[in-house]
């Protein structure tokens, strides 16, 4: 744990005697709160991939997590005040995340550990990774890495504890648990064929309202730039005597698609020719 330097909280605007100054110290209410947080932070004790075991190897005693004060990691979310997002986040354990989230108690704290939780990682856009943890719940810290290094983590954490140090009570927006009312829950994701933020449950509804109602919706268009260039390829299939596929004049971003989805699927049949005419040769 982190020691106090009694000498800074002889640093105010109150001047204490030099003879009272072993046994007497003049501080804010905030700084010693702050301090109190900083050094006795609970992390909560659940991994989901291969960062996860750079995380338990930070909590060994080759680095000795406990000189923060955070070595007790915490089996409850309810004894628990730190969450490390340690690893890649499928769409499936989205839900028990954000759940868990729900249940710690206030002042909580969530440091993205590794490229998958910061941003996806290697598997971003995929089909059943979530592009990044900040598209659901608040982040404070992200450590960079794939995997981050125990050195990484211990990097990220300090930078929560400074993060911490410079809160103040008086401002509401550095510590919004002390706002006025209980604070919002995050929504839980809903797991269906994919996963659905509810609070994009309006926009989703006005989307299908306007798709009933055979209204464009905000589908994908291919800027003019790419279907010049289908054009151009159009024209190059023709000069070698192929059949180019029709493309709607309109350039309509399906028939674009179609056009280019045909194109690669020809290629592609050419080539697997030209292969099997060599294995017979």
């Amino acid at each position: 744990m982190s020691q106090l330097n009694l000498q800074q909280l002889h640093d105010t605007e109150f001047p204490v005697p030099a003879d009272m100054q072993g046994n007497v110290a003049i501080t804010s209410l905030s700084r010693i709160y702050n301090w109190s947080r900083r050094s006795s932070m609970w992390p909560l004790l659940f991994g989901l991939a291969c960062c996860a075991i750079e995380m338990i190897a930070t909590a060994a005693s080759r680095y000795d997590l406990s000189r923060f004060g955070m070595e007790v990691m915490r089996a409850s979310p309810r004894q628990s005040d730190l969450m490390i997002v340690s690893g890649t986040v499928t769409k499936k354990m989205l839900v028990p995340i954000v759940r868990l989230y729900n249940q710690m108690p206030e002042p909580k704290y969530v440091l993205a550990m590794g490229a998958c939780a910061s941003g996806g990682g290697p598997f971003k856009e995929g089909y059943n990774v979530v592009s990044g943890i900040d598209q659901y719940i608040p982040v404070d810290v992200y450590v960079p890495g794939c995997p981050p290094t125990p050195q990484a983590l211990l990097n990220g954490l300090i930078a929560l504890q400074k993060k911490i140090d410079g809160q103040l009570l008086t401002n509401l927006d550095d510590v919004p648990w002390y706002g006025v009312g209980p604070s919002d829950a995050v929504p839980i994701p809903v797991l269906g064929p994919d996963i659905i933020d509810p609070r994009q449950m309006e926009l989703i509804r006005r989307q299908a309202e306007l798709a009933a109602q055979g209204q464009p919706f905000g589908m994908r268009e291919l800027p003019p730039a790419a279907i010049t260039d289908v054009e151009k390829a159009k024209a190059k299939m023709k000069v070698k005597g192929s059949a180019a596929p029709a493309i709607a004049a309109s350039g309509a971003s399906e028939d674009v698609d179609a056009a280019l989805a045909e194109m690669r699927n020809r290629k592609r049949q050419e080539a697997l020719a030209r292969k099997r005419a060599m294995m017979k040769q």
